[in-house]
């Protein structure tokens, strides 16, 4: 392991995606920096572990690549991405029901006017949030007045079967929040990302995200399994080792930020995920797979080897059961149990690969849901990770890259 050292101009505490653009800005400005990780490896939460010949992605996760800071942080191009068909699959009572979005996946709107989701009417009103989130930008969306997702979707005459057999399913998967409470403001940005772009997956995984970000950085500026035990002004200690530096940036998750600036904790949502290996696919489709009774524990499921083969050897599929707001119990059996429902007996066939369960999955982000908090502490201190924006990747990367811009505006 490299010695750190004795000082630099800034320090990153955390090598997820907010603390790598952060220290990418700050090293595009001409200042030394260094990131200081805890874990094996760059990602925070989005890593992606090698067992078997599989990819798994530590938890359920895709890339939308609507994302503006996709554009402005990442070479697209170069994460070879893999697109899910727009739309879903929504299976009730053993059927499944293909539910597209109309503009992109015409062959199949007929198909999606007879999904029994929810009324034509429901299916109209869609297609009208559609239009609005479309025609709004991200600003007048978060300036919105501010409810929960449940009540908004209510309020705009969505039946309980549309949001018990859609909307729960696909967002409240997303957002780890089966049931909507997430601010509206939240729902609307991811909706309009949905339907702007498109969802995709990286060829070599998730982790293909933060580890081109950090090539950038270069690995002699990156030190891992190293923990920070303390902060003070000019100060970041290990348990070996001081550096001193004009910044210090935390850019953990918001339970290990807390501790260590000595914050308020906010509450972070769980998640459960579930990996199987089978020799032949429950479906052929690209879809996202959603549970059409709305009751889970499984919200949402793919067959991820259908959208990218890379993720499964040769000869293989892989299957992930996503499990929002689930993390005890026997998670594999809850999951073959419920899947047994939508695909029969082959289920029992399918190899478990292996269980997450993430304690910090996202931050809870209730109304009224105010994002861009700001990042710098004073006293050459920063914050900055998706709790202080959106809980997202996006948000992530926003944060990380304007709390760099402060910390080369504060050493200028």
């Amino acid at each position: 392991m490299n010695q750190l050292p004795d000082s630099v101009d800034a320090v990153v505490i955390g090598a997820g995606l907010a603390g790598l653009a952060a220290a990418r800005q700050i090293k595009s400005r001409g200042r030394s920096v260094i990131v200081i990780e805890a874990q094996d490896g760059v990602g925070g939460r989005v890593r992606t572990d090698k067992v078997d010949g599989f990819l798994l992605d530590r938890g359920f996760q895709v890339l939308l690549t609507a994302y503006p800071e996709l554009k402005t942080q990442i070479d697209v191009a170069a994460l070879d991405l893999k697109m899910f068909s727009s739309g879903a699959l929504v299976i009730r009572n053993g059927k499944a029901s293909v539910v597209t979005d109309p503009f992109r996946e015409p062959r199949r709107a007929i198909a999606t006017v007879f999904a029994p989701i929810g009324s034509l009417t429901d299916k109209l009103r869609i297609a009208a949030l559609r239009w609005r989130v479309m025609h709004s930008d991200a600003t007048k969306i978060l300036n919105s007045t501010d409810i929960s997702t449940v009540v908004a979707l209510r309020g705009l005459g969505f039946s309980s079967k549309m949001i018990d057999r859609f909307f729960r399913p696909l967002f409240g998967g997303i957002q780890l929040d089966p049931d909507l409470r997430t601010s509206r403001r939240m729902f609307e940005i991811i909706f309009k990302s949905l339907s702007e772009g498109q969802s995709a997956l990286p060829t070599n995984g998730m982790s293909a995200v933060p580890e081109q970000m950090a090539k950038h950085l270069g690995s002699e500026n990156i030190f891992l399994n190293t923990r920070v035990i303390s902060v003070e002004r000019g100060i970041v200690s290990t348990a070996n080792s001081q550096v001193r530096a004009k910044a210090i940036v935390v850019a953990t998750d918001q339970p290990a930020s807390s501790e260590l600036l000595k914050t308020d904790e906010i509450a972070s949502r769980v998640a459960g995920c579930v990996y199987f290996a089978a020799d032949e696919p429950p479906t052929h489709e690209k879809f996202v797979v959603l549970d059409g009774t709305g009751r889970g524990p499984v919200l949402n499921a793919a067959v991820l080897s259908n959208i990218a083969p890379s993720y499964a050897p040769p000869g293989q599929h892989l299957i992930v059961a996503a499990l929002p707001g689930v993390i005890n119990g026997d998670l594999e059996e809850m999951s073959r149990d419920q899947l047994r429902t939508w695909w029969g007996p082959q289920v029992d066939a399918w190899r478990h690969i292996k269980t997450y369960r993430i304690t910090h999955a996202g931050p809870v982000q209730l109304p009224p849901f105010n994002p861009k908090q700001k990042v710098s502490l004073g006293d050459g201190l920063f914050v900055c990770g998706d709790h202080r924006d959106t809980g997202s990747i996006q948000g992530a990367l926003y944060s990380g890259r304007r709390c760099g811009e402060a910390v080369t505006a504060s050493l200028a």
